[in-house]
């Protein structure tokens, strides 16, 4: 019986810890909860705390604001060569001083958190601002600015007006991103605030002498949380400063042979010398190399020669970036080697020399197969001949071995030389983009796309093409003539 007691009471205690312990759980979940505060996919703010203030009745307004039903069309709008003004025969007013935001930011400024933010400048109330949201545009035209152009933002083809001015001018910076031309959604406003199905718009918004234009809930929440019920990602942002018509000037852009010597004229060539310079400094290193290491492979057995075959043709199959990254570890600070050529003012990386290592450590096996391979085709009996006429080895290479495999050493030569000079990504991880330092032509056409510039990443990708065709075109003309002469041998 007391036995019995005992267990009652061991599971009476047990029965008790668990409920506590449930109820202890269940009074936990809300702190949990509130924790458990899911990040945005862009960048959160690092204060949750500082909010801006925001009414309860504002979390479910809708602005009276309705969709502009103005269509626009970009004909006659004379855009400035260098993208930044557009203007139209006619037009009261017209656009300067344009750029596009492709990112914000969406931290907190001073404490205090404004929402998802572009940087317009420093003018407070000059600068139309245009926001892209994920299925509608709103534009902001400032009030006292519009009053003096004569501008009615209410009138349909004053609304037609600056949307094709900014079709116009946006056309030319999205940079392969999503377009104004893309939206057929637009809302005017000369309010600073516009708010949308529970989304803020704030526009003039001045801090620490700044204006920006933000976007967010209207209860100050983060819309670029990925759990919030009104997750709204902005796409860009674009600014131009509203003016007068008589204020801009529209140079055209010069047509035909004349824009093809402008644009070869304020061309930056330095990506062509810092490529051959490169090329050329290492493409003596790659064959020199190349060709000590093929004569060293064909004297082992072939044990050892399965070895350092593998060893020098790895970088062939490695991909580049992964060269790179073994190149930048040891040739930087982290090793004793790469720390001694520092200390003595000779840096492996981020300089000219790093650029001729990546070349030659990518290239170099191409030359060294090409050599090993024609090496392997000679005669045997032949070089032992040689050798018992009393020739020395260097002999036999410099007079027998160099002559009879010069058209496979040839081949070997050009194909090392294409593909250190279209090296990119070891030269990148280990030389950087030092515009005229070791911004070769592959790193310029990569940068010049990511900035916009397609016609300049177009020339330098022509380049490589001609290169490329010589290259090619060389090769099978020294064959072809290295087999006819073979063949009059023969006969």
């Amino acid at each position: 019986m007391g036995a019995r007691r005992r267990g009652s009471m061991r599971a009476r205690m047990i029965i008790a810890s668990l409920v506590l312990s449930a109820t202890l759980a269940v009074g936990a979940l809300p702190a949990a909860a509130f924790a458990d505060d899911a990040l945005g996919d862009v960048d959160s703010p690092r204060t949750p705390t500082a909010m801006i203030t925001a009414t309860s009745s504002a979390a479910d307004s809708v602005s009276d604001e309705s969709a502009s039903d103005a269509e626009a069309t970009t004909d006659g709008v004379e855009v400035s060569r260098e993208g930044s003004a557009a203007l139209k025969d006619g037009a009261s007013f017209a656009i300067g001083d344009f750029s596009r935001a492709q990112k914000g930011s969406n931290r907190a400024i001073d404490g205090t958190y404004y929402g998802y933010s572009y940087l317009v400048g420093q003018e407070e109330g000059s600068f139309a601002q245009v926001v892209a949201a994920d299925k509608y545009v709103v534009a902001y035209v400032p009030a006292a600015a519009a009053a003096k152009l004569g501008l009615d933002v209410q009138s349909v083809s004053d609304q037609a007006q600056l949307k094709s001015y900014f079709v116009a001018l946006d056309e030319g910076q999205a940079m392969g991103s999503a377009k104004l031309s893309e939206y057929d959604t637009w809302y005017f406003t000369s309010d600073t605030t516009f708010d949308k199905d529970g989304v803020r718009f704030t526009f003039d918004q001045v801090i620490n002498g700044n204006v920006y234009a933000s976007v967010i809930g209207v209860d100050g929440s983060d819309l670029t949380d990925s759990e919030s019920p009104l997750y709204m990602k902005p796409s860009f942002g674009d600014f131009g400063k509203l003016t007068s018509s008589d204020a801009v000037s529209i140079e055209k852009a010069p047509e035909g042979l004349a824009a093809v010597g402008e644009f070869l004229s304020n061309l930056d060539w330095s990506p062509l010398w810092v490529s051959l310079r490169t090329t050329g400094i290492a493409i003596v290193f790659i064959v020199i190399l190349g060709l000590l290491a093929a004569y060293f492979c064909l004297n082992l057995s072939p044990r050892l020669k399965s070895i350092f075959d593998a060893i020098f043709t790895i970088p062939m199959v490695l991909p580049p970036t992964v060269c790179g990254f073994i190149l930048l570890f040891v040739c930087g600070s982290n090793t004793a080697f790469g720390q001694f050529w520092i200390d003595i003012g000779f840096p492996l990386i981020f300089s000219p020399v790093a650029c001729v290592i990546a070349a030659v450590v990518v290239a170099f096996p191409l030359m060294y197969r090409n050599a090993l391979g024609a090496f392997e085709g000679l005669d045997r009996n032949m070089l032992d001949a040689a050798r018992t006429l009393g020739w020395s080895n260097a002999k036999i290479f410099r007079k027998l071995m160099l002559p009879l495999s010069w058209s496979s050493i040839a081949a070997g030569m050009v194909l090392a030389f294409a593909r250190a000079l279209g090296e990119f990504g070891a030269t990148l991880f280990m030389a950087g983009n030092y515009i005229g330092i070791t911004r070769t032509i592959p790193i310029a056409i990569y940068f010049e796309w990511m900035n916009g510039n397609d016609s300049t990443a177009w020339f330098w990708t022509l380049v490589i093409i001609v290169f490329s065709l010589i290259v090619i075109v060389f090769i099978n003309l020294w064959s072809n003539h290295t087999t006819k002469y073979r063949k009059r041998e023969q006969k």
